[in-house]
């Protein structure tokens, strides 16, 4: 968090450098913002890695699209001297945790995650060290530190295979998302330690007014992210990854679908199943949005994400200590098949 802290410093301190010269007053309402992207993409050697949950032109002008496991995985192929992440701070930490030596920019800085908030590495290691002989499987939704701290690596599109692979008598801790643990228990028939952290969006959903929504559409089945809670998960007919929610309502011979996942998803559902009746998922709060969105994703916008390629700021920068622990279990992570 210290880390994040003095790179946010430096952002302010940068940022107040170009206003003086005024480099950041420029009209960009008057660029053809996915024309200079692509020209700044081209001239400066740059892949631009976006997640489901960002905002459709980002996700349409994205050279990788995916769910946190194939972003981790195109990372760490990639062949690009500068590496543009649409996504949160975390997911640009791995990029950079995988590619000490490459330029790792974020269009927002402050695009952070709630999940992996609720997991101080400080905290997390005085958990850890309660519990000694425990194999640490920390979900990628976390920070640089904890992942120091974890043995392996997991994403939601893994962790069931990752908890299987190990022996079943070896005591496991599972972080930081508690739903997701619980989920993979159920699944396995594993005992694990779960850290108490949850995600905002993922928490978000109104088990009530789903099962209205499920009176109201009878032929709908519910889909749900594994980090949603648990009442949530039991009216679900498939849980899955985000790209799993993705392959489901295309494979699937069901034409209509409540999706329980944060919203991005439906742009890339829509263009996928132009026929198909996507209904996302009721949140418990009343706004003009019924849907869950992550704030921090929307954080970035197509304005931000020029600007950031245009001046290469804000730029993700890890101790090289930290970076060389942190490594380790994503390494392993990506070792399985």
């Amino acid at each position: 968090m210290q880390e994040k802290e003095n790179a946010m410093e430096a952002l302010d301190v940068a940022k107040k450098n170009l206003e003086d010269a005024g480099y950041l007053n420029l009209p960009v309402e008057n660029i053809d913002l996915v024309k200079e992207i692509n020209r700044l993409k081209k001239e400066k050697n740059a892949v631009i890695l976006a997640h489901f949950y960002q905002e459709p032109a980002i996700q349409d002008i994205a050279d990788h699209l995916g769910d946190s496991l194939y972003l981790a995985r195109k990372a760490a192929e990639t062949d690009a001297d500068m590496i543009v992440f649409a996504g949160v701070h975390f997911m640009a930490e791995t990029a950079k945790i995988l590619n000490p030596d490459k330029k790792v920019l974020l269009p927002d800085l402050h695009a952070g995650c709630s999940l992996a908030d609720s997991c101080p590495a400080v905290d997390f290691k005085a958990f850890i060290d309660q519990h000694p002989d425990h194999y640490v499987i920390s979900y990628i939704n976390c920070s640089a530190e904890v992942k120091a701290l974890s043995d392996i690596i997991c994403t939601s599109s893994n962790a069931l295979q990752i908890v299987r692979s190990l022996p079943e008598d070896q005591p496991i801790i599972f972080a930081p998302d508690k739903h997701l643990g619980e989920f993979v228990m159920k699944q396995t028939g594993r005992d694990m330690l779960l850290w108490d952290g949850a995600c905002l969006v993922h928490e978000a959903f109104s088990i009530e007014k789903i099962l209205n929504l499920i009176k109201e559409n009878p032929n709908a089945k519910v889909i749900a992210h594994p980090e949603s809670e648990t009442h949530i998960l039991k009216v679900a007919s498939y849980v899955g990854s985000t790209t799993g929610l993705l392959n489901y309502v295309q494979e699937d011979d069901h034409n209509e679908f409540i999706i329980a996942t944060e919203h991005g998803i439906i742009h890339q559902m829509k263009k996928k199943v132009k026929n198909k009746k996507l209904i996302p998922a009721p949140i418990n709060q009343n706004n003009a949005c019924a849907c869950s969105e992550c704030e921090f994703m929307k954080m970035n916008t197509m304005e931000k994400l020029y600007l950031c390629m245009k001046y290469e700021l804000p730029e993700i920068t890890i101790p090289q200590d930290l970076m060389k622990k942190a490594l380790a279990p994503i390494e392993r992570m990506l070792a399985v098949k």
